[in-house]
């Protein structure tokens, strides 16, 4: 009974731990984001344009690639129901309101966990592994302003900017499949999804792709300087970015979905 209640005990020591070194790495970020350029402490726009472009630009082709199969497949299983009722014009609405309120959102943030989430993992922690982040503090230079900033803002403006592209890449697979498959005319198909689209279904998965990329940006900065050790460490940290970060954009998707159903 003593030894359960330690472990017990242990690990919420270790979970308060963690909270409060993320409410850290929060406000420290937050600071450098928003407090020191307005003090003329300086920000790295250029190598957060570069994060930019490798967060974002470089996710591109999966991205579009399975959002396209995606909407292809959301097409074809919505037929296969409203065909029975002579219904294959309500496949726009079906493939516009799931692409814009949820799929693309989340297959985005998931791809993107997935790609860059471990890749800041593994920079970081190898980082710590050679030392490099205590040569940035012998230096004067703050590691936080130095890679957790400009990776941050480059997250959280890549990561609803992908979105976006794929809501249309998804509704495109949609089309290409109930026009060529099922024989929707795509005068139709057109006019059904303009009609579905409502501002409320996009302003909903733009909300939620803003809060993922927080979400993958901070769990891989926090797993990158939980590294200890070796390369074994790494990898094992890298893998624990991904999960978490997958974990927690699953999460977020259900507390928006709840609140946004009741409002």
């Amino acid at each position: 009974m003593i030894d359960l209640v330690g472990l017990i005990g242990r690990w919420a020591l270790d979970q308060l731990g963690a909270v409060l070194r993320v409410s850290v790495l929060v406000v420290d970020t937050m600071t450098w984001l928003v407090v020191a350029p307005v003090r003329g402490r300086g920000f790295r726009w250029r190598y957060s344009v570069e994060s930019f472009v490798e967060f974002g630009v470089r996710s591109l082709p999966i991205v579009g690639m399975i959002s396209f199969l995606i909407g292809v497949i959301i097409a074809l299983q919505a037929s296969y129901t409203l065909s029975q009722w002579g219904a294959n014009r309500y496949i726009a609405d079906l493939v516009a309101v799931s692409a814009m309120r949820e799929l693309a959102p989340l297959m985005t943030a998931i791809l993107i966990a997935g790609r860059c989430g471990s890749a800041i993992t593994a920079e970081i922690g190898t980082m710590k592994v050679n030392e490099e982040i205590d040569a940035l503090e012998v230096m004067g230079v703050n590691p936080t302003k130095y890679l957790v900033a400009p990776k941050f803002l480059a997250m959280i403006t890549a990561v609803p900017s992908v979105t976006a592209l794929s809501i249309l890449i998804m509704i495109v697979g949609g089309w290409a499949s109930a026009v060529f498959v099922v024989d929707v005319e795509s005068r139709i198909y057109v006019t059904q999804t303009l009609g579905a689209i409502v501002e409320k279904d996009l302003f909903t998965g733009m909300v939620k792709s803003v809060f993922f990329g927080i979400a993958i940006c901070w769990v891989g900065v926090f797993r990158g300087f939980q590294v200890e050790g070796g390369a074994e460490e790494v990898g094992r940290q890298t893998t624990a970015s991904v999960v978490t970060a997958i974990f927690l954009i699953i999460v977020i998707d259900l507390v928006f979905t709840v609140l946004f159903y009741y409002l």
